[in-house]
């Protein structure tokens, strides 16, 4: 008689342990990124893009 194979699930474990870790980046990336919508990055740039143009328009704030 033939005896019954016992069922190897290392792909299996291997597959879900594959699909935790792109959930857990995808976790942390979303995390990660949440100050971008606040509108603070938005403001910064706009600061340092006026300073910029003022700068090479020639009307920068420092005392020479």
């Amino acid at each position: 008689m033939a005896e019954a194979q016992e069922k190897d699930n290392t792909w299996v474990y291997v597959g879900v342990a594959i699909a935790s870790i792109i959930l857990l980046v995808v976790l942390l990336k979303k995390d990660e990124t949440k100050h971008l919508s606040s509108g603070a990055v938005a403001a910064s740039n706009a600061e340092v893009d006026a300073k910029l143009s003022a700068k090479k328009a020639g009307t920068s704030n420092k005392a020479e």
